[in-house]
Order: C-alpha cells, then sequence, then structure tokens
C-alpha cells in the first residue's frame, strides 16, 4: 500500500471530499438529467408500487398508458410504435419489457404510412381482445382530440416538433419527442416554456440518456470523485461512401395530391415544388434540420449533459464543417449540410465540451470527462475512474463494468412511462433536452455564420465575442432556412 502524506493541505482535501460525498450522493439522483431508476427499468419488469398523483389524470401503478404516435415513418414506426406495442418484425416480440402501453392512434401525412401503422395497431389491438377500436389520422389534431390518450409519440420531420408539441401539451398529453428537439434554438424554448406551464412530462428521443453508465458517471461526478470538471469529449463518426442518408429509399407511392399532402407537410418551411428526394431524405436539406449535428451529435450531447450531474447552459460555443468529399464524390447539390463536423462548447462552471461528428471516416474520439483530481473513461457498459497523478494519494481508483441498461430504446420509452406513473422527472427531461438544443442550434449557427456565439441564459440572448447581438436564425433567416 502506498504510504500516504499527512500535510494540512490534503487534510483539507479529505474533509473538503467527505462533505461532498455526505451531500452530494443524495443530491445527485435529483438533479437535472440523473435519474437512479434507470437500472431497475430494465432488471424489473413493470414496477406494481403506489404512484403518486401525476399532473392531470392520475395513473396508478397498474394501468395502461394509451398512445398515440405522430409522424410513423422509420422512427416513428419501427422504434416508437413498435416499440409500445412491443410487436417486431414477423410478429416477434421486440423486447422483454412490460410497458403496459395500448397504441390507440396514429398520425402521418402520408397514406402508405398510415396504412401500414393502422395495421400494426389493429392486429395489436385484435390479439390483445380489445374492443376499442384504433384510429389513424391525416390532421394530428384529430388525434389530440381524443381524450382517451395519455401520451403521445412525436416521429415527424424536425420542423413539425414545436408545433405538435406545443399542441399537445395544451390538450394534456404527455410527449416523447424525437431527438433533436425541435428545428431552431427558440422553438426549443416555446416547448420548454409549455411544459413548464403545463408540468405534463417530457422525454427527449435519444435512448442514451437512459443508458446507466452516464447516470453512474453523474453520481461519482456530483460526489466529488473527480474534482472541477474540465474536458468532456465525445464523438458520433460514420463513413458512408455514397452519401450519408442516401440509404433511405424513394418509394413510388409517394405522389403529391394523392398519398403525401406536401404542403402541409412543409408546414413552416418556405412554399417549394415537390420533391420526393426532400422528402425521403430531408437530413440532409438545412430548411429541414441541421444534419449530423442533430441526427448524430444529438446522441452525444445529451449523455454528457446527464453525466455532470448538474447540466448547463452553454457559455459560448464555436463550430466549423465542411463537405468538401461528398461535393467532389456526388455532387454539391447532393446536400446542403456538412459532413465533417467539430463543435467546442465552454459552460459557466468552466467545463469544456468537445464534440466531433463525421460521415466521411469511422475512427472517434474516446469517451472520455477530465477532472481537476481524476479522470473518468467510458467503454460499453464501463466507467473506469483514474485519479490524476498529482492528486494519487487522495482519489481511489474505482472500475464499475457491465452497468444497465445499455443502449435500449424500449429502456428509455419504459422511462417516460415509468415518470407519467410515478410523477417522476425522465431522463431526457425538459431541462436536459433545452439545454442541448441551444448547443445544437448554437453550433449550427456558428458554422453557417462564421461567428463564435456567447449565450446568455437571462435574456435567451446570442452575441459575438464584440458584443454585437445576433439574432437567432429561424425559418426564412438565410437562404437555406
Amino acid at each position: 500500500m502506498k504510504k500516504k502524506s499527512k500535510n494540512t493541505s490534503r487534510t483539507r482535501k479529505e474533509s473538503r471530499r467527505e462533505f461532498l460525498k455526505k451531500g452530494a450522493l443524495g443530491a445527485a439522483a435529483v438533479m437535472a438529467g440523473c435519474s437512479p431508476k434507470v437500472a431497475e427499468q430494465v432488471a424489473e419488469t413493470q414496477t406494481t408500487k403506489p404512484a403518486a398523483p401525476a399532473t392531470g389524470a392520475v395513473l396508478g401503478a397498474n394501468d395502461q398508458i394509451i398512445t398515440g404516435f405522430i409522424g410513423v415513418g422509420g422512427q416513428g414506426f419501427n422504434s416508437h410504435l413498435r416499440n409500445v406495442i412491443n410487436v417486431g418484425r414477423e410478429g416477434r416480440p421486440a423486447h422483454k419489457l412490460q410497458l403496459n402501453a395500448i397504441g390507440a392512434a396514429a398520425c402521418d401525412l402520408y397514406s402508405v404510412r398510415r396504412d401500414r401503422a393502422y395495421e400494426a395497431l389493429e392486429g395489436a389491438r385484435a390479439a390483445a381482445g380489445r374492443s376499442a377500436p384504433v384510429t389513424v389520422h391525416e390532421d394530428y389534431r384529430e388525434l389530440l382530440d381524443n381524450p382517451d390518450i395519455d401520451a403521445i409519440f412525436i416521429g415527424t420531420v424536425d420542423h413539425w416538433h414545436t408545433k405538435i408539441a406545443v399542441d399537445a401539451l395544451d390538450a394534456g398529453k404527455h410527449v416523447y419527442c424525437e431527438k433533436p428537439m425541435t428545428r431552431y434554438m427558440m422553438e426549443g424554448f416555446e416547448i420548454y416554456d409549455k411544459v413548464m406551464e403545463t408540468k405534463k412530462k417530457f422525454q427527449i428521443g435519444s435512448q442514451y440518456c437512459s443508458e446507466g453508465k452516464w447516470h453512474k458517471a453523474a453520481e461519482m461526478i456530483q460526489a466529488g470523485q473527480i474534482g472541477p470538471l474540465v474536458l468532456a469529449q465525445d464523438s458520433y463518426m460514420r463513413n458512408s461512401p455514397d452519401g450519408e442518408w442516401n440509404y433511405y429509399q424513394i418509394e413510388p407511392e409517394l405522389e403529391p395530391g394523392k398519398t403525401i399532402n406536401w404542403k402541409e407537410w412543409l408546414g413552416p418551411v418556405s412554399a417549394r415544388e415537390f420533391n420526393a428526394e426532400h422528402y425521403h431524405r430531408w437530413r440532409k436539406y438545412y430548411p429541414y434540420c441541421a444534419g449530423i449535428l442533430g441526427d448524430l451529435l444529438a446522441h452525444r450531447i445529451h449523455p454528457l449533459l446527464i453525466a455532470t450531474g448538474a447540466p448547463e447552459f452553454p457559455k459560448r460555443v464555436c463550430s466549423i464543417g465542411n463537405k468538401v468529399i461528398m461535393d467532389s464524390n456526388v455532387g454539391a447539390e447532393d446536400r446542403d449540410v456538412t459532413e465533417n463536423t467539430q463543435l467546442l462548447v465552454e459552460f459557466p462552471s468552466g467545463l469544456c465540451m468537445l464534440i466531433t461528428g463525421s460521415s466521411v471516416n469511422e475512427q472517434g474520439l474516446p469517451q472520455v470527462i477530465r477532472g481537476h483530481e481524476g479522470t473518468l473513461y467510458f467503454s460499453g457498459g464501463r466507467v473506469e475512474l483514474r485519479p490524476e497523478r498529482p492528486f494519487a494519494d487522495l482519489v481511489d481508483a474505482e472500475l464499475h463494468e457491465n452497468i444497465e441498461p445499455g443502449v435500449s430504446i424500449p429502456a428509455h420509452i419504459q422511462d417516460f412511462f415509468t415518470a407519467i406513473r410515478d410523477d417522476t422527472d425522465t431522463n431526457g427531461n425538459i431541462d436536459v433536452a433545452v439545454k442541448c438544443q441551444t448547443i445544437i442550434s448554437m453550433s449550427e449557427m456558428s458554422e453557417r455564420l462564421g461567428e463564435m456565439l456567447y449565450f446568455d441564459e437571462k435574456t435567451r440572448t446570442l452575441s459575438t465575442g464584440s458584443s454585437k447581438k445576433i439574432e437567432p436564425i429561424t425559418y426564412g433567416t438565410l437562404d437555406l432556412s
């Protein structure tokens, strides 16, 4: 065993450490984004403990949650609808969890997807022997008018998230919204304000928010085990030779005025001619999304915020990106969004975050959170704490393995349902979601406007380093918006 120094400085450190452990371990579980119940949701079936009264309709632990699905394309159908009704491909169960939920209705502007959703919901209804009919709709407001529906899942294109979420919250529904939270920054605050007003549950649809290792890290960080935070890093890297998202098929059944309401699909986006490529591969185009920032890197920003145990709004953000390789390989007209993106975020506490994303190279950064006294290393369901050299006699090395759950959409959905029943917070709660959206939106603006941007969370305003005010971009602000 290493002989330990008895200097006064270390004694003060130990006192501080013990104080932090005693005070922060209990607090960590209720910090925004930090939910210690995550592992229990996978290890156990549906909870049977009495539920605390929820805002609005009171749902007991054994009550079935009645759900509706708005937007049932790839993610909305396969990840949302199939997991809730627990019917996977070829009729096999999609997972082993007992969600105790009913899929009652679906909505989509594309009739082919409505028909597919109806078939799946009706099959589940018939198999369960329920008498109440299932319904499908072209207008999502008809679905929200159903008083029996407790919660909705939003799987639409990004630019519809805010309108649907706000209307759903006003209608008394709990909301599970696919990531990213929305298209533009100020829309995120619209949802945030409405959740605060209605007190309904909100879950951002990034399953990494319920991955157990990030919640273990939050406990350790809030207990002071690695000291003040210094730098968090992660990446999401792919390599798509033919262009990311070009693997989505262009369906011949898609016909404006017949099977798709194109004008309605555009919503707040400025009017333009029908384009099947834009419909099926919309993630390539700025009018509808922020590219890999919203699609891939959202999955890295949310969990790193959660891992701190005390998510913050960004203080300043800088981002760069380009699409040189796809311009050369398939042509500049193929996409608007970047294929090679890096972002750097500074928080008021002094923590910095480095995220890199690519669709043209698969080699990423290791998942690491550095503190002044120790560093956390992540891989799979594992968290390892290594002391920093100057603090080797103070910080004990730790290794936590096989942390549950892993990355699981069903577990993330169960967390949403448990929060509704028990009146607790979700893992991907509104606080985490709006802070992540602010980072995503500021990153997009930084890259597209060529500016390092500062954020004032009290006034929700942006400025440059020279204190010049910048209006957040929205629909119509730029040529490609």
